[in-house]
């Protein structure tokens, strides 16, 4: 299995031929390395509706014919605009051709912004994605604070990599997102969505370093590089 960083919160995930992709940011992603016309996959996850998850959903969902996953109101919305989708929501869980998807809840708010209208559009609640591919189970918190459920979810899962935001600001700082990593007691934590925009800037060596002395692994991976698990 293969797993992509492309910066801020957008994680890649290739097996056996499949080829997902979680909240793609990458055209106005001053961090990003690859450009969304370069991106071939068969699934769109979106863990919720804000910008910096959905900029280039619709793009490359239309270009490789690809359905978009995400919660009812934003697949709704999103099928609105002419994309293949399969709305969910949180508790939920499907199998798909690439494997088994389910939305777990997360502590944050999801709209889509119009600036020139200035109107927003209620994108439905947000989440995160426990994935199960190619016998690997991976998660994604999505955007969230810190909440006592992610306990609950590493007890009931035997979780290989878990993608954890850390930026503060919009989502949990280190701190919290440090405890957020011992319940979720992953094989493996990379640490996502920071240093994007000055207000989540942090370093995500220091994370690690704490990590390794709760006896936990984690890694920082730069957008554009590759882990192999």
């Amino acid at each position: 299995m293969k797993i992509t960083y492309h910066g801020h919160s957008c994680v890649q995930v290739s097996h056996a031929g499949k080829s997902i992709i979680i909240d793609p940011f990458l055209t106005g992603n001053p961090l990003a390395v690859t450009k969304a016309e370069d991106i071939e996959v068969q699934y769109v996850l979106l863990t919720h509706a804000h910008g910096d998850h959905i900029g280039d959903a619709l793009t490359i969902a239309k270009r490789n014919n690809a359905m978009i996953i995400a919660t009812h109101e934003l697949a709704t919305y999103m099928g609105w605009q002419g994309a293949n989708v399969h709305g969910m929501n949180l508790g939920g869980a499907y199998e798909f051709e690439f494997g088994k998807v389910k939305m777990t809840q997360a502590f944050h708010s999801s709209a889509i912004v119009l600036e020139d209208e200035r109107q927003i559009i209620y994108g439905g609640m947000p989440g995160g994605f426990l994935i199960t591919m190619g016998g690997r189970t991976l998660y994604h918190l999505g955007d969230t604070g810190l909440f006592s459920d992610l306990k609950l979810i590493g007890e009931r899962n035997d979780i290989d990599v878990a993608f954890v935001p850390i930026g503060d600001n919009f989502t949990m700082g280190p701190e919290d997102a440090l405890q957020a990593a011992e319940w979720v007691s992953a094989k493996l934590t990379v640490p996502v969505h920071y240093n994007t925009f000055p207000p989540i800037k942090q370093d995500p060596e220091a994370f690690i370093h704490n990590l390794e002395n709760k006896g936990l692994k984690g890694k920082v991976v730069n957008p554009g590089e590759e882990l192999e698990i």
